[in-house]
């Protein structure tokens, strides 16, 4: 089979390049399995080398809205009145624990995500 780890930048090219040779291999095969095992090691090295961050706080609710229907009157209940709710959305006010914990709760957004920081945009008073 012939694979090696994958160790720089052009190891990580040439991996890419053969799994898009392979991606209409068979589960199965060989070429099936050394698609696997090639993926496998692409993962783990951009785990390594190039890690992504969770989404901010607010951007994740908004996906969350987005991809479920959602609408901000959907979440009165969770953060409050329709005024909090723009607060929070545009920024202008921070998630609160209360908040995080109902949103976790009734919408299963991850915790861990919500209360990561992120920049809230005070107005001038």
């Amino acid at each position: 089979m012939d694979i090696r780890p994958i160790k720089t930048k052009a190891d990580h090219r040439a991996a890419l390049k053969e799994i898009e040779r392979l991606m209409e291999a068979k589960s199965g095969t060989p070429a099936g399995d050394r698609l696997d095992v090639l993926t496998t090691l692409v993962e783990r090295f951009e785990s390594q080398h190039e890690p992504i961050d969770p989404p901010n706080p607010i951007d994740a609710l908004l996906y969350h809205m987005e991809s479920r229907g959602l609408t901000r009157r959907d979440l009165e209940p969770l953060i409050g009145s329709r005024a909090r709710v723009a607060e929070v959305i545009n920024r202008r006010r921070a998630l609160t624990i209360e908040m995080i914990r109902k949103l976790h709760e009734e919408l299963g957004i991850s915790a861990d995500v919500l209360i990561r920081p992120y920049s809230v945009r005070r107005s001038a008073a």
